[in-house]
């Protein structure tokens, strides 16, 4: 049913259903859209997005409603206590016949346009990526000099000044002066920072002013100060007013401190920092070259052990030597152990084999005189054999090579030298000889 179906003859009788519906059409045609001002009581922000409250004065009180898709664009959170302007239509809940305001659009009582165009110039360097995370810069570890902008006569000067004085004096402070109020105050803070971008004279810069009304910051909230700001070389950190107060630098500049002395303390580390840091940085140190210490030591000895010096070398090719005479001996003396019982049993056998007995012993007895004529043979020519092993072993003696005239040189790294080219005029050398040393000056080198 609509408004030009509609009877209103007595006798005619309409469901509830229809009744509201028509009540919800005069209403949405014939209320205009209003702006209404109010105190939010009852709020509850519903797990969809949505925002169920009452909008009350002293006098009366009316349920509202602004659904996710307008909530999302408040640039503030409710709560309840907050006094508001909202821009609505009147509407009516037909499943229930309740009466309700229905919110298009929603700001803070006391700010109207100035709010208005915050929040549009906001949202308007948002889209554009100029608050983004990932395009701010960090504060350098370690600051040395300090820029300020803001103006000569203001207590924030004083407060970031002596803040900065006594937690960090070794840092250099410049100012750079300007107003920061007034309608000239956007275009005296731009040049201000203009100046400390061409000299490039400070480590990272301060934009602070103390607290104030929207009306007393909004020089801060210039489109074209911000993007400035965004644009800037070295590090900018805001802090504009109290700590409940936001402007545009705040969401623009690489760090934003709540007031202009949190600003000082942000970028003045304190000298006990400091010498703690590097009291830190000293023990690491000492621990770490220590324990270097420790394995170079370790690698010393175990290089150390597996190094053999030719003397001990020569030692253990002596010692291999006796060892192998030894054990040639030994076993040249069971072989003729051996090759004696072989040849007893034999005569045993042969004894029992053949009573001739007297023609056997005649060939044992020749075969005896022979075997004691060559023992001598075979044992002068192991002797010859081991002699000349000996000798080998000997001619692989550095000494005695150095014995027959020749000379190994060292540099005075103690190193070998082994090229001509490796050594310089001038240089010192030490010749080790047969018998002693020499020590000797290079006059030339020849390749």
């Amino acid at each position: 049913m609509d408004i030009d179906s509609f009877s209103t003859k007595q006798e005619e009788v309409i469901s509830v259903a229809d009744l509201n519906r028509y009540v919800a059409q005069v209403l949405g045609q014939q209320v205009p859209m209003l702006w209404v001002k109010g105190e939010i009581s009852n709020l509850t922000i519903a797990a969809s997005g949505h925002w169920y409250f009452s909008l009350k004065d002293d006098s009366a009180m009316v349920s509202s409603v602004m659904f996710r898709g307008r909530a999302a664009s408040v640039g503030f959170r409710p709560q309840n206590g907050l006094e508001i302007e909202a821009l609505g239509q009147v509407g009516l809940y037909e499943p229930r016949g309740t009466y309700q305001f229905i919110i298009e659009q929603m700001r803070q009582a006391g700010k109207g346009n100035l709010h208005e165009e915050f929040l549009r110039i906001k949202n308007k360097l948002m889209q554009e990526g100029l608050c983004d995370s990932h395009r701010k810069k960090s504060l350098p570890s370690f600051i040395k000099t300090v820029g300020i902008v803001t103006s000569l006569g203001a207590a924030a000067l004083q407060d970031v000044l002596t803040a900065i004085r006594r937690r960090a004096p070794y840092i250099n402070i410049i100012i750079y002066p300007s107003l920061v109020q007034g309608k000239e105050a956007p275009y005296a803070l731009s040049h201000a920072l203009m100046q400390a971008k061409q000299r490039q004279e400070v480590d990272v810069l301060l934009l602070v002013r103390g607290g104030g009304s929207i009306e007393d910051l909004w020089a801060f909230n210039d489109e074209s100060l911000a993007r400035l700001i965004a644009d800037m070389p070295m590090p900018v950190v805001s802090g504009v007013g109290h700590e409940t107060d936001f402007t545009i630098a705040d969401f623009v500049a690489d760090m934003r401190a709540p007031t202009p002395t949190a600003a000082a303390e942000l970028v003045s580390v304190t000298t006990e920092s400091w010498l703690s840091l590097l009291e830190g940085y000293r023990q690491r140190l000492s621990r770490g070259f220590a324990h270097r210490m420790q394995n170079f030591s370790i690698r010393v000895d175990r290089v150390s052990m597996r190094l053999v010096s030719p003397q001990q070398r020569l030692a253990q090719l002596q010692q291999k030597y006796h060892y192998l005479q030894k054990t040639l001996h030994q076993a040249i003396q069971q072989m003729l152990r051996e090759k004696a019982s072989d040849l007893s049993q034999e005569i045993r056998a042969l004894q029992a084999a053949s009573p001739a007995v007297e023609g056997y012993y005649q060939k044992v007895g020749h075969l005896t005189t022979r075997l004691n004529r060559m023992m001598p043979l075979v044992l002068q020519k192991k002797h010859a054999q081991l002699q000349a092993k000996k000798e080998a072993l000997q001619a692989y003696n550095p000494r005695a090579i150095l014995k027959r005239g020749y000379s190994i040189t060292y540099n005075s790294q103690a190193h070998v030298v082994k090229h001509a080219n490796t050594v310089k005029a001038g240089e010192k050398l030490r010749i080790e000889l047969g018998n002693g040393q020499l020590e000797v000056v290079v006059l030339a080198e020849e390749n």
